[in-house]
């Protein structure tokens, strides 16, 4: 497996980057048909089939992903490096080890001979933007799954994950009018300023709610001598709860420009409904503790603070937990990390699942 995750991490794979993705999901595609599934492709995304053996009952989906927030060239500063339990690289923690530790789990049920239920995995490539593309696919794949286990890594220490905060990428886009901004300032609708009065009427809605709001990028106009006809900003929010997602996103959508001339325009460019703990959840959840205590693996779980495609399953109600991958620590940075010892663990874990479940 130590070695495995090595070949996914040399080929580097950020979102975005067709020819790197290609290039893994064709190494992927192999190890996956090697393990005992049939492989297909929904555009850049893979699809994984594993058919139920003597075995009655619903589909277990499982969601992961193949892209990183790396971009190619990473590994001359961010090397691939094993120093005894902990292995380094760009993704190994998110989330190439859970893919690693999937398919060695899947090779010993094929293997095995025993009965295990109809099993389909989604690997995303363009969840580390929020799966724009994606959402649609894993919204349809949920239809026909009894439940979802996501190989996102876990809570530090390896605790699952039992809910997650909504997360959406919004753009506040204003379209003002051009014009000199000394010999003819009054012909001019400033774009930037209708933006950042936007900005400030939008924060106000926000305040006071449990809600995370962050201005990422923002851009616009030209030059200081021109009224700025151009200018946007990206959003990032993230939401506990459903009703305070609902009001917040009513409010985007409400917003109206306070220049005549000025033309506003909000869209989303990804959404992940939030997703609280249920009940479904919270037994699936038991279900999987007794099956790790089975096999000497213990695990519990909780809520997370970060998005995934679990967001789409929780929020329809399909009994959903996440957090699968081995453990590690560093996602998204430069210290990015997962445990040797924890490949072998999830492996027998996401095994005893399948045949468990």
């Amino acid at each position: 497996m130590l070695e495995t995750l090595r070949t996914y991490t040399m080929l580097e794979s950020p979102t975005g980057d067709a020819r790197a993705l290609a290039a893994l999901a064709e190494v992927l595609e192999a190890d996956a048909a090697r393990a005992g599934f049939a492989t297909a492709r929904e555009g850049e995304h893979l699809l994984w089939s594993l058919p139920a053996r003597e075995a009655t009952g619903g589909e277990l989906l499982l969601l992961s992903h193949y892209d990183t927030v790396w971009p190619v060239g990473t590994l001359a500063e961010m090397p691939w490096s094993v120093d005894g339990d902990t292995v380094r690289g760009p993704g190994v923690y998110d989330t190439k080890a859970g893919l690693v530790a999937l398919l060695a789990a899947v090779e010993r049920v094929v293997a095995s001979g025993r009965p295990h239920p109809s099993v389909r995995v989604v690997v995303v490539a363009d969840e580390e933007i929020g799966s724009p593309s994606a959402t649609g696919l894993v919204r349809a794949e949920a239809r026909r799954a009894t439940a979802v286990l996501g190989l996102e890594p876990p809570h530090p220490g390896g605790d699952l994950k039992t809910g997650r905060r909504g997360s959406t990428r919004a753009r506040l886009e204003v379209t003002g009018v051009e014009s000199h901004a000394a010999l003819d300032p009054g012909a001019g609708v400033n774009a930037i300023d209708e933006l950042v009065d936007q900005l400030v009427a939008f924060r106000a809605v926000v305040a006071g709610r449990p809600v995370l709001l962050n201005t990422g990028t923002i851009a616009g106009g030209g030059r200081t001598n021109v009224v700025a006809g151009h200018a946007r900003a990206d959003l990032g929010l993230r939401f506990q709860d459903p009703g305070d997602e609902e009001a917040v996103l009513g409010a985007l959508r409400d917003l109206a420009p306070v220049r005549e001339g000025a033309v506003l325009t909000t869209s989303l460019l990804s959404h992940r409904p939030t997703w609280r703990p249920g009940d479904a959840t919270e037994d699936l959840l038991r279900r999987i503790a007794r099956v790790a205590a089975g096999i000497g693996r213990p695990v519990d779980g909780r809520p997370a603070d970060g998005a995934a495609d679990t967001n789409t399953t929780g929020a329809l109600g399909l009994p959903t937990v996440d957090g699968l991958a081995p453990p590690g620590g560093g996602a998204h940075a430069r210290h990015e990390w997962v445990s040797a010892q924890g490949l072998e663990a999830r492996a027998d874990l996401l095994e005893a699942l399948i045949l468990q479940l």
